[in-house]
């Protein structure tokens, strides 16, 4: 159904295997839908031709003639090759829908009919901003389910006694509810963050035509089109006050893209310290699948391992974003293919590294034996009883269990001899590794 121009876009940019964003497809589609729909309602389109353009595009949003759109995402034009194809698509669409043959563009025209009071330099931008919002809030989501598959080891983990580490070294004693808690509200950040940057992402400049100016357009049709496409977006879009500004500059995208790296970082650090945890026996990850094709009965982190991978690969994509926005000059952004490409690629991979992720959280053991020894045998747990003893009195203590302990050493044992088995389990409870500070009973420090 594409026409001679999407066939010269396909022949002069072979570039790669990709191919444009499904997501952004429809996005497109919708942004047409809207168009149209201005254009019947401010009576520059007959209503047989609106109605076969209006089904057209329904039947794109629904993910119907995905093999209609064959371009390769890295065009040069800005995305007018991305725009020319739907034209071209929905023009031929209609013309079947109408009963007349395909290409009968006396009867409706890609250009005069379905691109008419357009330009890709407003319907392109706008439709990239439409998919980002979409994508977003499928992220939202699915970064609150993360969230909560965390929360709820937080809770199941909470009277679990721990040895917490610093610089890679054992430091002072902590609960692994309270390690999964800080998972969790790391996580919390990011969704709040993301349900934030939509803010920027709803200033569109559709009706501001080639450079935001309106020019070819009616003021009628620049008004009622962003109207039509909040109601069909559901978004609450508006166009930007300063449609120049809107068309020329695309620092809205970098703004979201530094929040999505901030999610990866988070993913990424996560990600390796369950490794770490996993490794020392602290916890268990579900066995997934074999871990090697030589070693019998190996099982490997391969699930948080993808998510790293995942995360940088999103990383990258975000980099490109803010190379493709400072890279536009004056009143376009010619690299806009590029920078829609990257930004709804690392969306796509972060929506399903949180899918992976909360469910492989979910399935997460605690080997409460093997947090114990790690306490036990960590002469640094003196440290919970400065404050109950003093400083001489720990340093003391610790350097008798040197002097006299055996191999293994248990220091856990050598201080219920000195202080006492009651002192020492309360001292080392849950309750009060976790209670923020000990009390002072009124005194001041």
């Amino acid at each position: 159904m594409w026409g001679i121009h999407t066939q010269r876009a396909r022949e002069n940019f072979g570039i790669s295997s990709c191919k444009l964003s499904p997501v952004l497809i429809r996005a497109m589609a919708l942004v047409k839908k809207a168009c149209c729909l201005a254009n019947l309602e401010t009576g520059y389109l007959q209503e047989d031709k609106a109605a076969a353009i209006i089904k057209a595009c329904d039947e794109i949003i629904q993910n119907k003639h995905a093999d209609q759109f064959p371009l390769d995402p890295f065009q040069g034009g800005a995305g007018t090759s991305t725009n020319m194809n739907i034209n071209e698509v929905i023009a031929n669409r209609a013309l079947e829908i109408m009963g007349f043959e395909a290409g009968n563009y006396s009867i409706i025209h890609p250009l005069d009919d379905v691109n008419r009071h357009q330009s890709t330099n407003d319907v392109y931008p706008t439709a990239v901003k439409v998919a980002v919002l979409e994508e977003l809030r499928e992220l939202s989501r699915r970064i609150e389910a993360l969230q909560g598959a965390f929360q709820k080891k937080e809770k199941e983990f909470a009277a679990i006694v721990k040895v917490g580490r610093t610089e890679m070294q054992e430091a002072v004693p902590m609960t692994l509810g309270a390690e999964f808690s800080a998972f969790a509200d790391a996580i919390a950040r990011d969704r709040w963050r993301v349900f934030k940057c939509e803010e920027r992402i709803r200033l569109v400049n559709l009706g501001g035509t080639a450079v935001g100016t309106g020019l070819t357009a009616p003021r009628s049709y620049i008004f009622l089109v962003i109207e039509k496409l909040r109601e069909l977006s559901g978004f609450g879009l508006s166009r930007g006050e300063n449609v120049v500004d809107q068309t020329a500059n695309s620092d809205q995208f970098v703004e979201v893209a530094g929040i999505l790296k901030a999610h990866a970082a988070n993913v990424i650090k996560i990600s390796n310290d369950l490794r770490l945890l996993n490794m020392l026996g602290e916890i268990r990850l579900e066995p997934v699948q074999a871990g090697s094709s030589i070693m019998p009965g190996k099982v490997n982190p391969v699930v948080l391992e993808s998510a790293v991978q995942a995360c940088l690969r999103a990383d990258a994509d975000c980099n490109l974003v803010f190379e493709m926005a400072s890279r536009s000059s004056l009143q376009i952004n010619e690299f806009m293919p590029l920078l829609s490409f990257s930004i709804l690629e690392a969306l796509e991979m972060l929506i399903n590294v949180n899918v992976m992720l909360a469910k492989h959280i979910r399935a997460i053991r605690a080997d409460k034996d093997r947090c114990m020894k790690y306490v036990e045998n960590d002469p640094l747990i003196i440290t919970a009883f400065v404050s109950h003893i003093g400083y001489e009195r720990c340093e003391k203590l610790l350097k008798e269990f040197f002097a006299s302990s055996a191999e293994p050493a248990n220091i856990k044992k050598f201080l219920k001899e000195k202080l006492g088995e009651e002192t020492v389990e309360r001292i080392l409870s849950p309750e009060n590794l976790m209670s923020l500070g000990y009390r002072d009973n009124g005194k001041n420090s």
